[in-house]
């Protein structure tokens, strides 16, 4: 997300014990999760970078302490959460419209599939990521296979063998994965029992679609005459992995 609503006096009623180094944190910490629509990192170290405060880790820690709740996954926020589900709620239509074209397509700009078996049940529904998603909160059962990272990024490179590759694994793409990985397997779980190589081949199938992708690959220059090429964590993004489901870079091929 990049606007979300600030209740000035609300925001002041649950503040005003913060120091002035305190508040500027929270804040920044707000502004971060936000954006990147994704937990905040557990190194404190990390989340000091990322937010531009490395010589106040100690206030980074009593704020995430207050505001925030730790998990397996990192920090997360359950009020910001609610507010990023409303912003993903206003595309649901469009987003059900991209899941239907998403499985039906069949020409040069479709996903190729590796099976059968694949061609008509890797499909997702995506939309800004909910406070469930965000969370990390397992199903019932919890029956849901763990994220292979190394295995993911192996298909990333075996697949777009043209794009940067990776080198830096930190804690911020890991949560991208993680988030893009759960939502996958969800959607597969709802028709048998999701193992691990099913979202594998799932992931599989979406980079060899992003190959047909001119624009994705840096095989075309956009409208002011620039080159592009995506990256992974760039894919992993929230609205950028919707948009590719939803084809929205696949027009010019």
């Amino acid at each position: 997300m990049h606007y979300y609503q600030f209740n000035i006096g609300d925001y002041k009623s649950h503040t005003e014990h913060l120091s002035e180094m305190e508040d500027l944190t929270y804040r920044r910490l707000l502004d971060w999760y936000y954006l990147h629509e994704t937990p905040i990192p557990l190194d404190i170290n990390e989340t000091a970078r990322q937010i531009r405060m490395r010589s106040h880790t100690d206030c980074i820690a009593i704020v995430l302490q207050e505001y925030f709740e730790r998990t397996p996954d990192g920090w997360v926020n359950h009020r910001a959460n609610k507010e990023i589900s409303k912003a993903g709620e206003k595309s649901t239509k469009a987003s059900e419209s991209a899941k239907a074209r998403w499985s039906k397509a069949k020409d040069a700009n479709a996903l190729q599939t590796q099976s059968e078996s694949n061609a008509t049940h890797n499909t997702i529904h995506i939309t800004q990521d909910t406070e469930h998603n965000i969370s990390i909160c397992p199903p019932s059962g919890g029956l849901l296979p763990n994220c292979q990272h190394d295995e993911v990024i192996g298909l990333y490179h075996q697949h777009l063998p043209t794009l940067r590759r990776v080198e830096v694994w930190n804690d911020t793409r890991k949560g991208f994965l993680r988030q893009r990985w759960r939502e996958v397997a969800e959607e597969l779980s709802k028709e048998k029992q999701v193992q691990a190589n099913d979202v594998l081949n799932w992931f599989a199938d979406f980079f060899q679609h992003i190959a047909t992708s001119k624009f994705l690959t840096g095989r075309v220059n956009d409208k002011s005459g620039r080159s592009f090429a995506a990256d992974l964590e760039w894919i992993l993004r929230p609205s950028n992995f919707a948009k590719i489901i939803e084809g929205k870079y696949h027009g010019s091929n």
